[in-house]
């Protein structure tokens, strides 16, 4: 039964607090509470948090998926699978990251200019997003690596730095 009801007019609106049982239903499918104390109930809801940050990423207009035309199940089956993988490799850029900041006791701004050693990997790309192959007269320039951007390369492995021509 859900938390409210039909009120009249001449009535002020309340919230009806559920009953204890259908609260512990709404929290869990776990019908079995020997399996997962309340505390192990709540840890496990809180570790999900990465997985829909992950399906957040997929769905965020920069991924450029809404873009992308698929008319037969099957080429959708390949999307969802092509964007699986994005995700996973994603997912372990932004670990190895994370890592490498916390092997080396780094740290870099985040949005808000404050320090953080969990940086967002759409955080990086963006800020790396400024960054370009010059060619004059033959030769090839980076252009627009400032020393912030230095630094974060110096946590990447050394195919990265060498694709920045930073190693």
């Amino acid at each position: 039964m859900p938390p409210y009801r039909t009120i009249t007019s001449n009535e002020e609106p309340k919230l009806l607090k559920p009953k204890q049982k259908e609260q512990e239903d709404l929290l869990s499918p776990v019908l079995d509470k020997e399996n997962l104390s309340a505390e192990e109930m709540l840890d496990e809801y809180k570790a999900q948090q990465s997985c829909e940050r992950g399906f957040r990423f997929i769905k965020d207009p920069l991924f450029l998926a809404d873009s992308v035309l698929v008319k037969t199940p099957k080429r959708i089956e390949t999307m969802v699978f092509l964007m699986g993988i994005c995700l996973l490799v994603y997912s372990l850029g932004q670990r190895m990251l994370r890592g490498e900041l916390q092997r080396k006791g780094g740290k870099v701004k985040n949005k808000l200019g404050k320090a953080t050693d969990k940086p967002t990997l759409r955080w990086i790309f963006q800020i790396l997003q400024g960054i370009h192959l010059v060619k004059i007269n033959a030769q090839s320039h980076i252009s627009n690596l400032t020393e912030e951007i230095l630094d974060i390369l110096e946590y990447f492995s050394i195919y990265c730095q060498n694709y920045y021509q930073v190693s």
